[in-house]
């Protein structure tokens, strides 16, 4: 019996950060810690400046070159499971949506990037709808973060739990068939709670917050972990809940350097 033979594989659809702390590094890195094998099609390339205040540049990568690095990908192996990142134009979303479309997926992690760092506000706003109405509405599990989640659900603020299961019903009505939804650092209380509504039920995970800071890498990893376990089998239930300790355990072992924000460390987590 070859590796092959019993290998995972888990393909990821993101940006680049060069410093590691988000997009498609991350996914990787998720992907190696978590046992299956990891390879992704770069869709723009974020860069940081740190002689600049670490403001963020945004770049592109042309459709037809994400097209062929998805061809190169899906030809090499027999992929079932896929995370989506950051795409950040309509002419990437709709080239990533057609191409997911060209063939059947058992999973579609979509982490719902809103907002690309770097982008005018206006292309934001196009990007949005686009991202709405190609992709998310193809998930099988969407994970949005506390802004993203008010953004789609159109609620104004998320203080109880109920709230959460209430922005869970209403994000899956653009389409996915699970969404978990994260009140991270801005909910209310001492725990971070999310809570994974699978389309007839919520169930709700907590984990005592770490620090009272925002930690860089949290969210893609989290969709990651994610990603990984179901190209595994394993449960949604159970691969949220494997998630959300990754994540926790990256973040108490978070990474700092000369940046002026901490990174999860995602081999902090224990198997």
């Amino acid at each position: 019996m070859t590796r092959k033979d019993i290998m995972n594989f888990a393909y990821t659809i993101a940006g680049s950060e060069a410093a590691g702390v988000a997009g498609l590094q991350v996914d990787l890195k998720t992907f190696h810690e978590l046992g299956v094998y990891g390879l992704g099609t770069l869709t723009c390339i974020v860069t940081m400046h740190p002689d600049d205040d670490w403001s963020h540049s945004f770049t592109p990568i042309a459709p037809g070159l994400i097209s062929d690095q998805f061809d190169a990908a899906t030809a090499a192996f027999d992929l079932d499971t896929v995370k989506i990142g950051m795409l950040g134009t309509v002419p990437t979303i709709e080239t990533v949506a057609e191409k997911l479309r060209s063939r059947p997926w058992k999973n579609i992690v979509v982490d719902p990037v809103l907002i690309c760092k770097g982008q005018e506000p206006g292309q934001a706003f196009d990007t949005d709808a686009a991202l709405r109405r190609e992709v998310l509405s193809q998930a099988t599990v969407t994970t949005p973060n506390h802004f993203e989640a008010l953004t789609l659900s159109g609620m104004e603020s998320f203080t109880t739990v109920d709230d959460l299961i209430e922005a869970g019903q209403r994000i899956a009505e653009h389409g996915p068939k699970a969404v978990v939804v994260k009140g991270g650092i801005d909910f209310p209380g001492d725990d971070a709670v999310d809570v994974l509504w699978d389309g007839h039920e919520a169930t709700v995970y907590r984990a005592p917050k770490v620090g009272d800071h925002r930690v860089n890498g949290a969210g893609c990893t989290l969709a990651a972990a994610i990603t990984a376990e179901l190209a595994k089998g394993t449960d949604l239930k159970e691969a949220v809940q494997i998630a959300k300790d990754v994540v926790t355990a990256g973040i108490e072992h978070r990474i700092s350097g000369h940046a002026p924000f901490d990174t999860v460390w995602q081999g902090a987590y224990q198997h």
